[in-house]
């Protein structure tokens, strides 16, 4: 088992992906392929949850788009994360916020503080 396990995290792309929790407003820019042309797009919301561990961990993030709530789910070893800002930092008392999916409005929003490039650090 040990030796299965190393040759998955020797595959994963050493990031910076584990910086973040659940309710941390977080930008994924994702990469899309459109017929022959690879852009990135920016996937920009609320950390629902991070789950797992080694190879198989991944994070959910939730955003408001027209008025209807969008979740995706990315795994931290897929090839399509161009990267992951972190835009600023929630205090949270929870690992998993699926009660966000119930609130509208104000009622939705999370007491966070601003990330500053000092505090990146």
């Amino acid at each position: 088992m040990d030796l299965v396990q190393k040759v998955t995290l020797g595959r994963m792309k050493k990031n910076e992906l584990d910086k973040f929790k659940a309710g941390d407003t977080v930008g994924v820019h994702v990469k899309i392929k459109e017929g022959e042309k690879e852009r990135i797009q920016l996937f920009k919301g609320v950390v629902l949850k991070v789950q797992g561990h080694g190879a198989g961990r991944s994070f959910t993030v939730r955003k408001m788009s027209s008025g209807i709530g969008v979740e995706r789910t990315f795994p931290f070893s897929s090839p399509a994360i161009d990267k992951v800002e972190v835009f600023s930092r929630g205090k949270v008392r929870r690992a998993k916020l699926f009660y966000l999916r119930g609130l509208r409005g104000r009622a939705a929003r999370i007491e966070s503080e601003m990330v500053t490039q000092s505090s990146k650090k």
